[in-house]
């Protein structure tokens, strides 16, 4: 659906050029939800702008549905970026126009005639739960219903991408989640590509399928969502993980707990998707003559399933010890046995 091969962007500044997009290759699957998350600086937000050509490339080539944009006259791109929708973090909606006249201008722009644009109008309004605040004004709504309105515009000339802006960046968490659940409605009935640019990992944990991770430019990591959970490669892929996994209360409390037990084995348990509802700790207890004392743990959701992360202390004889981690193993339980809680 996308392919990116190469793509650099450099701003001319004094005394020396800065370098926001750095020689990047990326491909994007028809029909996923994909996030691409970074911290401030990274170049995630000049890169979602070159997807639509708001800013040029420096070099590089940007192919969208078998259609090379970046080598596209401007007349050409004008009609192939009404197959690309935006929305933004802080809504860059029309104050003077209704929300029934905001969704419609990107139409009125298309030339689309106005029976019709009424009709796609309030197909919008009820896609995205807004029946009922068609006249009101932008100062007239939520947080959470501007930027619903916002994706109801970018949705207007049923684009077959939707780029997103740090969309949730302004919205509280309540708002946030009724957006992003309201996304992925989008995507499963519409079939819609979606590009998420955040820098919570939370978003991306709940939403994306895949997830790639930038860092000075550059792609410093990137896989399926839950792939990244578990196995995160790099320093900053793994600060990211950290938002959500984290909790510096519980690390500290947990290193406490650690230095109580001077015999057994101290254990990381990573549960994926199924197992997290097996009761493999109570099966341990029951077939290997050990004593499992629960330390902390904590289950979260990505698109892909639960992941889970549970800290346990085990007790017994070495050979015993051991049947029990192979035990855990076979059930597609993941073990850490030397960890470190820093």
């Amino acid at each position: 659906m996308i392919s990116i091969r190469g793509l650099t962007k450099v701003f001319p500044a004094k005394p020396n050029n800065i370098m926001a997009v750095d020689n990047l290759d990326l491909e994007i699957n028809k029909g996923e939800i994909f996030g691409v998350i970074g911290y401030s600086g990274a170049g995630k937000s000049t890169f979602i702008r070159l997807l639509n050509r708001l800013e040029d490339p420096t070099s590089g080539q940007i192919t969208i549905d078998e259609h090379d944009i970046t080598s596209m006259p401007k007349q050409q791109l004008r009609r192939s970026r009404q197959e690309i929708g935006m929305i933004f973090q802080h809504f860059n909606l029309l104050w003077s126009r209704t929300v029934r006249e905001n969704i419609a201008f990107p139409l009125e722009i298309a030339g689309v005639p106005k029976r019709k644009r009424l009709e796609r109008v309030d197909e919008l309004i009820e896609l995205v739960g807004l029946s009922g605040r068609e006249d009101a004004y932008p100062a007239q709504l939520s947080g959470g219903q501007k930027q619903r309105v916002g994706i109801a515009r970018a949705l207007a000339n049923n684009p077959k991408v939707l780029l997103c802006d740090e969309a949730t960046s302004a919205l509280d968490p309540d708002t946030t989640d009724s957006i992003l659940r309201l996304l992925v409605d989008i995507n499963e009935k519409l079939g819609l590509t979606i590009i998420l640019i955040t820098h919570e990992m939370h978003v991306i944990r709940k939403i994306c399928h895949r997830v790639a991770v930038m860092e000075a430019g550059k792609i410093a990591e990137q896989g399926e969502v839950l792939d990244v959970f578990l196995h995160p490669q790099q320093p900053v892929t793994k600060r990211f993980v950290e938002q959500v996994m984290g909790d510096k209360d519980q690390e500290d409390s947990l290193k406490i707990l650690m230095e109580n037990y001077q015999k057994g084995k101290v254990l990381r348990l990573h549960f994926l998707g199924e197992t997290t509802n097996q009761a493999v700790i109570s099966q341990v207890s029951k077939q290997f003559d050990v004593a499992v004392n629960i330390l902390q743990g904590k289950v979260t959701q990505t698109q892909k399933g639960a992941y889970g992360t549970l800290f346990i202390h085990i007790d017994g004889e070495e050979a015993e010890i051991e049947k029990a981690i192979d035990y855990m193993e076979s059930t597609s339980v993941e073990v850490e046995v030397d960890i470190d809680v820093k």
